[in-house]
């Protein structure tokens, strides 16, 4: 049956016909099961408008109201993260299992956000001068947008929104085309939370959508996810029109094998981060950097890990790896393989060779695939292929490796695996990266700490969740107050605070 998925937009589906639609497709069919209004930007003002309207009672519900509805937001989706990730895996091709994975990772944002009463206390200093006191408050900034990818489209909204609505922001989500009946769904679920109409809205759409809401000077900041070219645009987009903005890029992580390590452990790793997700994940390992003396042993043991992998649709529970998200981009990441050999690299895992017992013919399938003998310049090495390729590059030893890393225009994840301490401490003090592992693959932070690369894996200053999240939906305002004492001038002169004689114009310092 074919669905039909538009706008929320003031706590309801938006009513209006779609000059635009776009197919939404099961991966693993290839077939069109779906259709999806696409914005302009005249749906894009209606929910910038919702959020805008909604912004002033919102800011002035109490602190414990908010973690009251953030706490029924929590259990509602706890209760329906089945359904969420059936409808992720069938929009984005990724199996059941991880798609569950990735609705339980975003929820962890979601209690870190319930933590809210806490989390917006400010300062007070008691007489920072005779008789005056000062403190400091954080504010929400007003109606927020997020722009995000399809290869998390629950985790990475969750990322933002839950934190951005605790602080009292509206918020208006454009989340990818590609994959959108989730988004809607947790819209349906803030709602039966007790959510108040406006507060959270829901865009779908592609640039049409993305260029309205950085034109609008009612939307104050944007957090967005995607490819390094997009996040720079998007970045200078937003800062030019005066907004806070935080613009997350690409990636191209790595993962530091040297001679101590369990070889056993890093292949494990290196399968697991390469190509859980069919490699389509901002933190999967796509470079694996081994110290010349393990190689040759460290990608036997990878090639048998692989040959053990089952691809197949994403609703079998005998799946590990599911299709890529579209034909395209099929496309576009097998084409690695050839311009991988052409440049030198050693094929030694053909995913496209690899079976799909149980894969339709129109399926966008590519299985795990290896690259031995990369090297720097090549195109495999230098680009985010963003699918299940494997690139692996050799060293002398551990120097050479932390160099070859730190060289690369990317900075947003970096591991090491080894058994010596002294090595891993060094690796987590020099390496140019914003997350690192030490014998950790995906090192993903927990909620409470704060999501982000460097270099061009991120433009802007904040990173997403944790107290940088909350420091980047509020702004902090400080206050210096005086109260005249209720028993007479004369008191207040004797504490110095008023000036005996009248008015005082010389600059004010502490006394």
């Amino acid at each position: 049956m074919s669905t039909h998925v538009t706008h929320w937009i003031g706590g309801r589906p938006h009513p209006g016909a779609a000059d635009r639609r776009g197919d939404i497709h099961d991966p693993a069919t290839g077939r069109v099961t779906g259709t999806v209004d696409l914005a302009g930007p005249e749906e894009a003002a209606a929910a910038v408008a919702a959020a805008h309207a909604a912004f002033p009672a919102w800011r002035d519900t109490s602190l414990s109201r908010r973690a009251a509805v953030l706490f029924r937001f929590r259990e509602l989706v706890h209760a329906h993260s089945g359904e969420l990730a059936r409808l992720i895996s069938a929009e984005h091709g990724k199996v059941v299992a991880d798609a569950a994975g990735e609705v339980a990772r975003g929820l962890e944002v979601v209690e870190f956000a319930c933590g809210i009463p806490h989390l917006l206390k400010g300062g007070f200093s008691e007489n920072v001068s005779s008789g005056v006191d000062a403190y400091s408050v954080l504010q929400p900034l007003g109606a927020v947008a997020g722009i995000t990818p399809f290869n998390f489209p629950a985790m990475v909204p969750m990322w933002m929104f839950p934190v951005a609505i605790a602080c009292g922001n509206t918020f208006v989500l454009k989340p990818s085309e590609k994959d959108p009946s989730a988004s809607v769904r947790i819209a349906e679920l803030w709602a039966e939370a007790g959510l108040p109409d406006g507060v959270f809205n829901v865009l779908h759409g592609d640039r049409a959508a993305v260029d309205a809401l950085l034109a609008d000077d009612r939307v104050r900041a944007v957090s967005f996810v995607g490819s390094t070219p997009i996040a720079r645009r998007v970045y200078a987009a937003a800062a030019a029109a005066g907004k806070r903005v935080q613009a997350l890029g690409g990636a191209k992580n790595h993962m530091l094998v040297l001679p101590d390590a369990d070889l056993d452990l890093a292949a494990d790793a290196a399968v697991s981060a390469g190509f859980g997700s069919a490699g389509e994940r901002c933190m999967a390992v796509s470079a694996v950097v081994a110290v010349d003396s393990v190689a040759d042993d460290l990608v036997e043991r990878i090639r048998a890990r692989v040959a053990r992998l089952r691809v197949g649709p994403g609703d079998d529970d005998r799946s590990e790896m599911g299709p890529l998200v579209t034909r395209e981009h099929r496309d576009r990441v097998a084409g690695y393989l050839d311009s991988g050999v052409r440049e030198g690299a050693v094929l030694a895992v053909d995913g496209r060779d690899h079976p799909v017992p149980d894969g339709a013919p129109g399926g966008f399938w590519l299985g795990p695939s290896v690259l031995d003998r990369v090297t720097p310049a090549m195109a495999c090495y230098r680009d985010e292929i963003f699918g299940p390729v494997l690139g692996l590059l050799r060293v002398p030893g551990f120097d050479a490796g932390l160099e070859l890393i730190n060289a690369n225009p990317y900075g947003n994840g970096a591991a090491v695996f080894t058994g010596d301490g002294a090595a891993a401490r060094r690796f987590r003090n020099e390496v140019e990266a914003g997350m690192v592992g030490v014998n950790v693959p995906i090192p993903v932070p927990m909620a409470y700490y704060s999501f982000g690369g460097w270099k061009q894996s991120l433009f802007g200053d904040s990173h997403v969740h944790g107290t940088e999240g909350v420091h980047f939906y509020t702004r902090t305002k400080a206050v210096t107050a005086r109260w005249p004492d209720p028993r007479g001038a004369a008191v207040d002169r004797r504490a110095g605070a008023v000036r005996a004689g009248g008015v005082d114009l010389g600059f004010p310092v502490n006394g």
